[in-house]
């Protein structure tokens, strides 16, 4: 495979060469002027609001791609030195609107809601994204580079509030300057807007409305126009907080209790440059995670969801297309070993863009914690990228420590993506090359991985070509890599019909052929994802079948629910029937069933999951999976079972209950979390962690712990 990657250099070239095509102008807003004090209550009464500027020429991207909307929607935008405004009125038959959610950081696909999407570096790789629903509920997230997905684990400080009229809904959103990077100077930003009409499951876009265009693709967005001359202040945000609390940690244990102050200090260095520092980190306040029932001989991946680690992980994130199989470096690493809490003692982060060149920084000291870590550590990561052209970037990665302690630990590599949304005028394309290397006094041999993708990431046609080859002593202290040794290949060919008359909507075909061989070239596993029949239903209801032959060769036995696999070469057929109902519905289900063979064997895996929104108030989210294996050397049966219970009392303060149970622990956890945001700045959080396990068949406390966590934000 030598050959790849001047093959893969050869095909970018020469792709770039007929990407270019005429430009089509963006459309364009100019701001109004935001007087000194807004009242944030949904009702755009203010003179401010009358006197500036709309847009409404919006069209659907969804069912019916370019033509007009069903209901109009109307958008102003304020500005001033210290902050931005949005004003958006969204007529709509009130008894039509769907709107479940009330709690911050909803993802609000499901229901009625407009999304905002700002490019403050006119880059047309990043930005962020803020979107509100009809009942007031509040989201946020960072774009990732290139602007196909975006993190929605990012929280900024930002006010939102809406009102209902009897021709439908309005929002009123202010963003303070303090929350934002952008590049000074600027007196333009790329500037979108996206709304969605679930009872019709209709979108409507402002800019460039067509399907294979991500709203969060600010390459693809219009302009904001007029901008001031912003300022924050100093830029200095200075958040203390206090934790305390107690609980018995393990079973038969003394109730242990502490109090810990912690301290996070921002300084912006510029409009576009963030310094942040930590000390005696806490985060109580992060959920658990979910637990899964893993049926493989690999690692489960679990996201990050501190809040210090969120921000700026888009300048972090390595390559294109890697997925989960090389993450070179996941700060899950620092601060979790074996999924046993290592107390932070501090840590330094730098991130931003300098001109056309973003920067990442980040180091981190832990304490040692007797029976997980032997001693202190410091871990860093350094991160570089330039952006060239008009989409594109190069750049570079470094980490050095480890959180075990092992000396000499150390990863180094380099990136190249090109991507537009212009290949053969309107079309995307991206293509990515990566190399890593990682060292440490323990790794001896093949230290190096490498691997490229060519995407072509379209409504009609998602097609992708991605190789990654990872060497047998590739393993960097601070990334996520679950197999090495190993060279893996990855076709995607979809296409997706839409149909303007009649029950269907859209139907979607898959072909996904997965192979995995060792560095000989001799085939470690295989999977062809085939589906012929994906159905969605005008109605919002959808239907899917699968067809996946699979294959594992096995040099080690593994065990499943206490059922060993033993070596050997394994192939089987494995198919999924799915069921969904539409998720405009305040009763939303969906039924997954696996089936076919399973390592020589029968494997039945059954997984319901849904949402049962009865009022704005209240949301009750369920899942459940049941596997059923029979397999040569024994059988096994698994439950899964998660309920999380959601009461909304307003877009500032939520509880919520997550109980989960599974047979192989044989124990029950629940994490039940009260967050309060009495001010913009200031938030109140009372966790309770609860966990009883089954000992000889009666139930008995594991753990348990009460801890309060209050911060609050001071800006300059």
């Amino acid at each position: 495979m030598r050959a790849c990657f001047p093959l893969a250099a050869a095909v970018a070239l020469g792709l770039c060469a007929s990407a270019f095509a005429q430009e089509i102008q963006p459309p364009t807003l100019q701001v109004g002027v935001l007087p000194d004090a807004l009242n944030v209550d949904g009702v755009l009464d203010e003179p401010a609001w009358n006197a500036a500027p709309a847009v409404e020429n919006f069209a659907q991207t969804d069912p019916s791609e370019g033509a007009p909307p069903t209901t109009r929607t109307a958008v102003r935008v304020l500005a001033g030195p210290r902050a931005l405004a949005i004003g958006i009125v969204c007529d709509q038959d009130p008894e039509d609107i769907v709107s479940f959610s009330v709690r911050r950081d909803a993802l609000l696909n499901n229901e009625d809601h407009v999304r905002v999407v700002l490019g403050p570096f006119l880059d047309g790789r990043s930005g962020y994204v803020f979107a509100v629903n009809p009942s007031g509920a509040r989201y946020d997230g960072l774009i990732n580079p290139g602007g196909e997905s975006e993190n929605a684990d990012w929280d900024g400080i930002w006010e939102a509030a809406t009102a209902r009229t009897p021709s439908g809904w309005t929002v009123e959103i202010r963003i303070p300057m303090q929350t934002l990077s952008f590049k000074p100077g600027l007196h333009e930003w790329h500037f979108n807007v996206q709304r969605r009409v679930q009872r019709l499951l209709e979108t409507d876009r402002w800019a460039f409305p067509a399907r294979q265009y991500q709203v969060t693709q600010t390459s693809r967005a219009g302009l904001l126009t007029g901008l001031p001359a912003f300022s924050q202040g100093r830029g200095l945000s200075i958040r203390p907080a206090m934790t305390a609390g107690g609980g018995v940690p393990a079973p038969s244990a003394r109730i242990d209790g502490d109090a810990q102050p912690s301290l996070d200090v921002t300084q912006r260095l510029g409009a576009d440059v963030l310094a942040s520092l930590t000390v005696n980190t806490d985060f109580a306040e992060t959920e658990v995670d979910t637990r899964r029932t893993n049926l493989t001989r690999f690692p489960l991946f679990f996201p990050e969801k501190r809040t210090f680690f969120l921000e700026g992980a888009d300048t972090f994130a390595f390559g294109l297309g890697l997925g989960q199989d090389i993450i070179p470096f996941f700060s899950r690493r620092i601060g979790l070993v074996n999924g046993n809490e290592v107390p932070i003692v501090a840590g330094g982060k730098l991130n931003g863009q300098i001109g056309s060149t973003n920067v990442g920084g980040l180091v981190v000291g832990t304490h040692d914690k007797p029976g997980i870590v032997s001693e202190p550590s410091t871990m860093g990561v350094a991160r570089v990228k330039q952006n060239i052209w008009k989409e594109s970037w190069i750049g570079a990665i470094a980490t050095t420590g480890d959180p075990l302690g092992r000396s000499g630990s150390a990863l180094g590599g380099v990136d190249f993506t090109y991507a537009t949304s212009r290949f053969r005028g309107n079309k995307n394309l991206r293509i990515g090359l990566w190399g890593l290397m990682t060292t440490r006094d323990d790794l001896r041999g093949d230290r190096n991985a490498r691997g490229f993708i060519i995407d072509y990431p379209n409504d009609e046609w998602n097609l992708a070509l991605n190789y990654k080859r990872i060497g047998r002593d590739f393993d960097p202290s601070l990334g996520f890599v679950p197999r090495r040794d190993v060279q893996l290949y990855n076709l995607q060919v979809d296409n997706h019909t839409r149909l303007s008359r009649g029950p269907l909507q859209q139907l979607t075909h898959e072909f996904e052929p997965f192979v995995a061989t060792d560095l000989g070239g001799r085939w470690e596993s295989y999977r062809i994802f085939m589906a012929p029949l994906n159905w969605r239903f005008r109605s919002g209801d959808r239907v899917e079948f699968n067809v996946n032959p699979t294959g594992e060769r096995l040099d080690t036995p593994f065990t499943v629910s206490n059922v060993t696999i033993p070596t050997g070469a394994y192939q089987w057929r494995q198919y999924r029937l799915e069921v969904g109902t539409a998720q405009k519905r305040r009763l939303y289900n969906q039924l997954t069933w696996w089936f076919g063979g399973y390592y020589g064997g029968k494997l039945d895996q059954v997984i319901w999951t849904g949402a049962w929104n009865p009022t704005a108030l209240l949301t009750v989210e369920f899942t459940g999976e049941r596997d059923m294996g029979r397999l040569p050397t024994g059988d096994f049966t698994t439950n899964l079972i998660g309920n999380r219970l959601r009461i909304n009392l307003s877009p500032d303060l939520s509880i919520a209950s997550y109980v989960q149970y599974d047979t192989d622990s044989k124990s029950i956890g629940t994490n039940t979390r009260l967050r309060w945001t009495f001010r913009p700045v200031a938030d109140l959080f009372i966790v309770y962690n609860h966990n009883i396990q089954s000992i000889l068949d009666r139930w008995q406390l594991d753990s348990n712990q009460l801890l309060v966590k209050v911060q609050y934000a001071l800006r300059y």
